[in-house]
Formats: C-alpha cells, sequence, structure tokens
C-alpha cells in the first residue's frame, strides 16, 4: 500500500505513525500543506493509495480533501465528516439530531443576544470559538459583569473567531474529561484527561490515566462517529447527573497521552484500519 500523510507539521503523533507504517511495509509520502498547489486546471497530487488527514490548519485540510475527493482518491477522514467536526456548532447540530447526548449549546450574533442566551444558559457559562483546538480562546464565565466584559472584548477585537459566539454550559468534569479514541467503528482505547484548571486538554498540562470502556461510552462514542460520518476520531466526553455526554469530535486527534496512558498502540491500529480499508 502507498499512504500519503497530509500534514502541517510533524508532532510525535506523526512520528508514531511514521514508524508504524515502516512496520507495517508501508510505503509512505509525506504531503506538508505549506508546500501544496492545487490546480483545477490541471489537478493532480502524488500517487497514493489512500490520504491519511493529520493537518493542523483546518482550512487547508478542508479544500485538500474537497480537492481529492473530485479526483476519487479515499481519504480518512472524508472531506464531509472534516467539515463538520471542524466546526464545533455543525457537530452540535449533527449530534442533536442524532439524538446524542451532548450539551446544550446556543449560538449567538451580537454580544446582546449573546449575553441575553447566557443568562437564559445560566451561570457559569463556557464561551468557545466555534472554530478552534488545543482549548484556545475558551472562557468560563461565572457572572454577568465578566460576560460583559468578555463579550466586549470580542466584539472589539473583531476577527472571524470571535463574531460569531458559541455558548454551551458549563459542567464540572469529575476527576476530568474523557477523550475516546475511535477507529473502524471500534472504540480501541479512552483516557481521562485531568487538570487543576477546567480545560483540561492534554496539550496545555493536563495529565491522563486510564478509562475503562464501558458499554455506555462504547455506545455514545460509536454513536457519535456514525453521526459524524468519521472513521478515525478522538470523541471527548464528560460525566453528568443524566450520564456520559459528548463535548466535541476531533479529526486528527491527539493520542500521546492516552497512549501513555494505557499502553494501546494506536499508531499500529491506524496502520491496520488504513491497510484494510485501501485493500
Amino acid at each position: 500500500m502507498k499512504l500519503a500523510i497530509l500534514l502541517s507539521q510533524v508532532r510525535l503523533e506523526e512520528k508514531l505513525i511514521f514508524a508504524a507504517a515502516e512496520r507495517a511495509g508501508v510505503e509512505l509520502v509525506k504531503v506538508f500543506d505549506k508546500e501544496l498547489i492545487l490546480d483545477l486546471a490541471n489537478p493532480c497530487f502524488p500517487q497514493a493509495d489512500i490520504v491519511l488527514d493529520r493537518a493542523l490548519v483546518h482550512s487547508r485540510a478542508e479544500y485538500t480533501l474537497r480537492f481529492l475527493r473530485d479526483l476519487q482518491i479515499p481519504t480518512v477522514n472524508s472531506y464531509e465528516a472534516t467539515l463538520t467536526c471542524d466546526n464545533k456548532f455543525l457537530t452540535s447540530i449533527v449530534l442533536f439530531k442524532a439524538g446524542i447526548p451532548t450539551l446544550r449549546t446556543m449560538i449567538a450574533y451580537t454580544p446582546t443576544s449573546a449575553l441575553q442566551a447566557i443568562e437564559k444558559l445560566g451561570y457559569p457559562a463556557v464561551l468557545k470559538p466555534p472554530v478552534g483546538s488545543w482549548g484556545r480562546l475558551l472562557a468560563k464565565i461565572n457572572d454577568r459583569e465578566a460576560a460583559e466584559a468578555i463579550l466586549e472584548h470580542k466584539e472589539i477585537l473583531g476577527s472571524y473567531h470571535h463574531s460569531i459566539f458559541y455558548i454551551q454550559e458549563y459542567v464540572p468534569k469529575r476527576g476530568g474529561d474523557i477523550r475516546a479514541f475511535v477507529i473502524g467503528g471500534r472504540v480501541i482505547g479512552a483516557s481521562y484527561r485531568s487538570s487543576a484548571h477546567w480545560i483540561s486538554n492534554v496539550a496545555r498540562g493536563a495529565t491522563t490515566t486510564p478509562a475503562t470502556v464501558t458499554p455506555a461510552m462504547e455506545d455514545i462514542a460509536l454513536r457519535a462517529a456514525e453521526a459524524v460520518g468519521g472513521e478515525i476520531l478522538g470523541v471527548d466526553l464528560v460525566e453528568t447527573d443524566e450520564g456520559l455526554k459528548v463535548i466535541e469530535i476531533n479529526t486528527g486527534a491527539e493520542f500521546k497521552g492516552l497512549v501513555e496512558a494505557t499502553g494501546v498502540d494506536v499508531p499500529a491500529a491506524i496502520m491496520e484500519y488504513l491497510c484494510i480499508k485501501a485493500s
């Protein structure tokens, strides 16, 4: 098999995938998005049986996957799944439509309507950019004064990330949230991500410990993956009084913490799945 990997940079996860490809005898082509030129008049791409998207820049990944779809080159994940998961609001819509338990979510377009939404939802509430990762630009809003200040800052900053207000209920994390890793319709492992801070991303220093994959966890993670049409995903969950709920879903998800906590060979499982899909 000849595998192309779409990259923005090489992190530990990508190095582990490279090593897994070598062990599996898979020919590897590294395609860096910063070097790509997509010629619509003369469409071409490095020859490969399948393309694995590990790009970090959402827009570059989405455009490239759309381009590859028209060339009928198989990609993991698909353009459609990536487009959905890269946007938290689109993910929320799909989850709600599929009846999958998730956090209560509201969208507003102005500071005035956002303040009304926050107060309707109740304090504390969480304000997120609809597009982004690694816990960036998140704010836990504890009262009206904080809401007014943060909303004013976002309005003045004025970038796209600040112009749409994605608002979610705040749920205290019991020991942290959970990253369940899904590959090809299986939950291959899960880990708790814990931090003294309310944001528990491993990229921001959270610690990881093994989580038992219960039937309830497997059910909600696989239903979420099916709803967004994803094949290789990190499904982030939180335990609540009503049971597990989905926080968000990540394509190109990081897995270093899960591997360290559980010993699950995520790169080998990724490679095995890609070989089967490309055959």
